[in-house]
Parts: C-alpha cells; sequence; structure tokens
C-alpha cells in the first residue's frame, strides 16, 4: 500500500471553541452518480470499485485517524458514518458502489463496538432516498430536513450503531 489519503478539511472545521476538540465527525463523501461508472457484482473489477473503496473507506479512516485521539483523551466524541442504503441492502445496479459502501458500514460497527465503554461513540447512517428534490423521475425523494434528526438520533442517546433512513 501506498500512503492513505489526506482527511478532509471537513474533519477539522467547526470545533466549538469551548471544548478545544471536535465534538462530531460526520464523514458523508458524495460524489456525482452520473459521472461514476457503475457496474453489476458479476461485472464488477478491482479496478471498478477502487474509488469507491478510496472515497467511502480510505477516506473515513483517514478522516477518523486525525480526530479519534483527542476524541479519547477526552472521554466524548460523536464519529457518524453516512452510506446509501445499498451497504445493507444491496442493488445490482450498484454492484461496485455497494460492495465498498459495505465496507464502510461494517468497519463503522466494528469501530463501535470497539469503542464501547471509552465515551466515543460511531455509528452508520443508511440513506435509502435521494437527498434534496433533484431526484431522478422513480426514485424516492426526502429533504434534508427530514433525514437530520437520524443524526440526532445517533448522536444523543448513544446507545445504538445504526440508523436505516427510507423516507418518511
Amino acid at each position: 500500500g501506498g500512503r492513505p489519503p489526506t482527511p478532509p478539511p471537513t474533519s477539522r472545521r467547526g470545533a466549538p471553541p469551548h471544548s478545544g476538540g471536535l465534538d462530531v465527525l460526520e464523514y458523508a463523501p458524495a460524489g456525482s452518480i452520473q459521472s461514476a461508472t457503475l457496474t453489476a457484482p458479476s461485472e464488477t473489477t478491482p479496478s471498478d470499485v477502487q474509488w469507491a473503496m478510496d472515497m467511502l473507506l480510505s477516506g473515513a479512516i483517514a478522516a477518523t485517524r486525525a480526530v479519534l485521539p483527542a476524541m479519547r483523551e477526552a472521554g466524548a466524541g460523536t464519529l457518524l458514518y453516512t452510506n446509501g442504503a445499498g451497504s445493507a441492502d444491496p442493488n445490482p445496479v450498484l454492484g461496485n458502489l455497494n460492495a465498498a459502501q459495505a465496507a464502510l458500514r461494517n468497519w463503522a460497527l466494528g469501530l463501535h463496538k470497539e469503542l464501547a465503554g471509552t465515551g466515543v461513540q460511531a455509528g452508520h447512517v443508511a440513506i435509502g432516498v435521494w437527498i434534496g428534490t433533484d431526484n431522478p423521475p422513480g426514485i424516492p425523494a426526502a429533504p434534508a430536513e427530514e433525514i437530520a434528526p437520524v443524526y440526532w438520533d445517533l448522536h444523543t442517546p448513544r446507545d445504538e450503531a445504526e440508523r436505516v433512513f427510507t423516507g418518511g
């Protein structure tokens, strides 16, 4: 392996000045589905899935490594990772993307278990709708305001590892 990707600049933005650190990391990379090469599972090659693995899994690991040491030291913090619902219920049209989404989901759920009892929470959000109103025909959509409570609900009770949003 080569060097891990540089954490996105947003992983450090917005830290409350009173806390001295970052309270929540929300990792939700989004590429353009229109420009992505999507393959069915049987047609997927390693190179077909590599771009999604880099964006989803490697990016999440790099962002987490940038903030987790301080969260562990503080004994508090929340790490939230967002994916499509295909991470748990794959769609054959998105074979290569869903494979990378499943990898991130598995890693996030493992991290949740590892961090149990430390005061740091990790959670996974699977979204099964198009966010916003510019959805393609036939694809269900929901406004971000309708999805936001899912994140708050994972952050505040701190007793669940995953939430799935499929619409209201």
